[in-house]
């Protein structure tokens, strides 16, 4: 099935020489050019790629970002002329899947759209053929087998399951999974993520599913 694209972006002349590359690319491309038409949007066509432009009339791409983030996994490639390190890593920690400064070459950026929706979509069928998730009882089964979580840590795991490959850090583990996070250190983070892993090892013992990422912080990714 061929891939929805929206196309986040209020420079018309570079939102259509964009949506032409897609449609070259075999993508199907929509273009919106008001931040605050995004999220009914989203909700409703359920794109599979976002390329969010930072800079926008009505809302801003960071809090497009953020608030999608509250409900969808779905792949965000972030597209600004701003290039200040602090800038791109805000993204990134929000959560954009990548980052493009402008200019930027059109070619590229299918490049990189095709490496992130390929990327994605083997992480999840990989989690798909092993691993079943039941938030409403809070029941996590590996390969047939049950999994026993206490309630802290299966929202952990299904924080890390829902983002396959997404890096979080522990700081963003606590927001999402803490009422409070402020009286939490990271050590009481790592310590949940050891028991998680300790419990997941006992029924999938050659593979590996949560990965520390050295400075960033930890990831869902089936190896």
């Amino acid at each position: 099935m061929t891939a929805k694209i929206l196309i986040v972006e209020d420079e018309t002349e570079l939102a259509n020489l964009l949506l032409d590359y897609l449609h070259a690319a075999e993508y199907q491309a929509n273009i919106l050019s008001d931040g605050n038409q995004v999220i009914p949007y989203v909700d409703s066509q359920t794109p599979d790629l976002i390329l969010l432009d930072l800079m926008l009339p009505g809302k801003g791409g960071l809090e497009i970002c953020k608030e999608i983030r509250l409900n969808s996994s779905v792949p965000i490639i972030m597209m600004t002329a701003r290039i200040e390190e602090a800038d791109r890593l805000r993204g990134l920690e929000i959560g954009a899947d990548d980052y493009v400064c402008k200019p930027y070459s059109p070619r590229e950026l299918v490049a990189r759209v095709k490496a992130v929706l390929r990327r994605t979509c083997a992480t999840q069928q990989q989690g798909q053929d092993n691993i079943q998730l039941e938030p409403k009882t809070g029941q996590l089964r590996i390969a047939g087998r049950d999994v026993s979580l206490t309630a802290l840590e299966f929202h952990l795991f299904e924080l890390l399951y829902s983002e396959p490959g997404r890096i979080f850090s522990r700081e963003q583990i606590m927001d999402r999974i803490y009422s409070d996070y402020r009286v939490i250190s990271d050590r009481t983070i790592d310590s949940h993520i050891k028991k998680v892993r300790k419990k997941i090892t006992a029924v999938l013992p050659d593979k590996e599913l949560i990965h520390s990422v050295y400075g960033a912080g930890y990831k869902f990714e089936v190896q």
